[in-house]
């Protein structure tokens, strides 16, 4: 079963009407005057041992929320990279007085949660079982059981993890950037790989904890229902045994800009969008004068969907779903990035938008100035309702040494910032004539428009190598359109047995936002289709059609088929595509392109592309542009795992990418000729 219409999904979704007549929707509306705002001040101690404790006492509802901050720079891990996130899933994973089931026992039993990462902790409960959480927490972090039996099972997660991320763009986009910016061979720039992880052993994992998991280089940080003594003495307890060490710990190498701005483009031949990632090194610091200045700025640049990004990319030019830009205070790696998926045959235009953009916001309007600070007001005085925004406050006061008064003079900052001054700050922080512009896509169909914009252009492959600029292999002159839909149609089975098929269904299964998500799918002749999709017992989706008439049911609503969609859904209900591909006309060649680590021939009638390997002839995958809300998107799907069905070769695993989501949908049946005309009534 090689059609899917899971899209219409994501158009039910989206879709919807205004209904308001009244109403201005681009007005924006007038900030109203600045509230005054009581942040609470952390009372503090330090244990012995120099693990920094701060309560902030908060008796509105009967909670407690516990946050552990381990305050160290990237580590330099080597041919072992991956081991901090090892020691993070072993933190909570049992401890050497009690194990992993009973652990996890006691917390469900209290209704808490403990949680690790590879530098911090989290935990919350009702404030009459802090006592025991605490406790819990507490000897998670210093009394840790690893067991080669746990981190076996850890390693192979995390290898699951690469092996379902080798194709993905995003994933290769992110660690390929921070490889290229600060060095492959570096605390920031390296990233754990098959052999890195495999190579981690118990003694490894061990070594870790010891040499970066101290109470001296630590905050503890408790918010909620209560009182500072019995919190104070309950902390002593179960915290004062953490043993301190001689922390060691190494400086981070200065990274520059470039002394002109440069592409660096990473190809992911399977890739069907350009991710777009323009960045540069910051020294911004948030006790600086010019801070709040900054965050201004970015705002009005990228801060959300009125940022300038946005309303040019997305609204002006249609290029992506949405263009943002972030500043980044980190202690450790300060830096500017502004980011955007867009359509590959757009990816030269939007690259020219981004740096039009950064080059024009050290120039602002007042009308923009007060509304980012309207904004970002709000959005201040929203994060107050969350516990752990106060955690958050405590920690960053202690670790960048912020003045005292620096959350309760937030809103008082942002006021206080003259157009000049958040006009200053763009230009000392935005730099596009020294960023680094990362392109993480196609790079047969991209780079030629890239090049013409007059940058260098580096070429580096998934792995962060420097790499020669990609070509598509020449194609054979015997080569034609319909040799290659031939080829496919033997190697699946054969015209003659593929015309004797009148139905067939399919169910599968899939996991989406971790839920998984069961897919049944029955076709036949005329254009009949239904497709019914079930999560947890209960149909979210079904769609019935005998050709002619039928409708679509979304969560109860009910919906006739329209128009627009009976075509699209008569042609999803083809048994096999290609059969009439064969008589269509408008297909061309497109080359050969690496697909799933496969050559495969390019067919392409301009809405839609289609795969097929120059070795087998079996199709590897198709792309379709679609409209979801009113706008056009690329669906690409990928097919493997072939086996033989009835004398016919079916994929058994499908993998779409629908709206930035993988869906991996595994088969778990074919069936041919068993569907009734009663099965498609509508």
């Amino acid at each position: 079963m090689k059609r899917y219409i899971i899209y219409l999904i994501a158009s039910f979704l989206v879709s919807g009407m205004m209904t308001a007549q009244d109403i201005d929707l681009n007005a924006m509306p007038e900030p109203g005057p600045t509230p005054s705002i009581n942040i609470e001040t952390p009372k503090s101690f330090t244990l012995n041992n120099g693990l920094h404790v701060l309560v902030v006492e908060n008796h509105k509802l009967p909670k407690v929320n516990i946050s552990l901050k381990i305050d160290r720079p990237p580590v330099y891990e080597g041919k072992i990279a991956g081991v901090s996130s090892i020691v993070a899933e072993q933190l909570g994973n049992g401890t050497t007085s009690i194990s992993k089931d009973d652990f996890n026992k006691k917390v469900d039993f209290l209704g808490a949660t403990i949680i690790f990462g590879s530098s911090t902790g989290f935990a919350n409960s009702l404030s009459k079982y802090f006592p025991e959480i605490l406790e819990l927490m507490a000897d998670a972090t210093i009394n840790p059981k690893f067991s080669e039996d746990e981190i076996q099972k850890s390693k192979e997660r995390i290898l699951e993890s690469l092996k379902s991320n080798e194709k993905n763009a995003n994933f290769i986009a992110s660690r390929v950037s921070n490889a290229i910016t600060y060095g492959k061979n570096s605390a920031r720039g390296a990233f754990e790989t098959e052999e890195s992880i495999k190579s981690i052993q118990l003694k490894d994992v061990q070594n870790a904890y010891h040499q970066y998991f101290h109470p001296n280089n630590a905050y503890l940080v408790i918010v909620g229902d209560v009182k500072f003594d019995t919190a104070k003495k309950l902390i002593q307890k179960h915290f004062g045994s953490w043993k301190k060490s001689n922390l060691n710990l190494p400086e981070a190498t200065p990274i520059n800009n470039p002394a002109k701005t440069e592409i660096n483009l990473i190809n992911v031949p399977n890739a069907v969008q350009s991710i777009i990632s323009v960045e540069n090194i910051t020294s911004l610091k948030m006790r600086d004068p010019q801070y709040f200045a900054t965050i201004i700025a970015n705002h009005i640049l990228g801060g959300g969907s009125e940022g300038r990004l946005f309303m040019n990319l997305r609204e002006k030019n249609g290029f992506t779903y949405g263009a943002y830009s972030n500043i980044n205070t980190s202690k450790y790696t300060p830096s500017f990035s502004a980011m955007a998926s867009v359509r590959n045959e757009v990816t030269d235009k939007a690259v020219k938008e981004f740096i039009h953009e950064l080059k024009t916001i050290n120039t602002l309007t007042p009308e923009e100035l007060n509304h980012a600070k309207a904004k970002l007001k709000g959005d201040f005085i929203r994060s107050m309702e969350k516990p752990e925004t106060i955690a958050r406050f405590a920690v960053n006061s202690a670790i960048y040494n912020l003045p005292k008064n620096f959350y309760t003079h937030y809103l008082k900052s942002i006021d206080q910032v003259s157009l000049a001054e958040a006009e200053k700050a763009a230009k000392l922080n935005i730099l596009p004539l020294q960023s680094r512009i990362f392109v993480t896509g196609k790079a047969i169909d991209i780079a030629d428009g890239l090049e013409k914009l007059g940058y260098m252009i580096n070429y580096y492959d998934r792995d962060a190598n420097k790499i020669t600029k990609p070509t598509a292999p020449p194609i054979n002159p015997h080569i034609s359109v319909s040799s290659i839909l031939e080829k496919y149609l033997n190697a699946i089975g054969g015209k003659a047995l593929l015309k004797k098929q009148n139905s067939l269904s399919m169910e599968g299964s899939s996991s989406m936002q971790g839920m998984e998500v069961v897919i049944k799918i029955k076709k036949a002749k005329e254009g009949k289709l239904v497709q019914e999709i079930i999560a947890m017992g209960n149909t979210i989706q079904k769609i019935i059609f005998d050709g002619k008439k039928g409708y679509m049911s979304m969560m109860g609503n009910k919906e006739p088929i329209t128009e627009e969609l009976k075509g699209e859904i008569q042609q999803m209900s083809s048994l096999f595509t290609e059969l009439n591909l064969t008589q269509k006309n408008g297909l061309k060649m497109g080359g050969i392109e690496k697909l799933g680590n496969e050559d495969s021939y390019v067919i392409t009638d301009g809405l839609s592309t289609h795969y097929y390997s120059v070795k087998t002839g079996l199709k590897t995958g198709e792309q379709k542009i679609r409209k979801i809300g009113g706008k056009e998107v690329m669906i690409p799907t990928i097919y493997s795992d072939y086996k033989e069905v009835n004398g016919i070769k079916l994929p058994f695993t499908i993998t779409q990418t629908i709206m930035g989501q993988n869906m991996v949908t595994h088969v778990q049946s074919y069936v041919f000729n068993t569907a009734k005309d009663s099965d498609f009534t509508p």
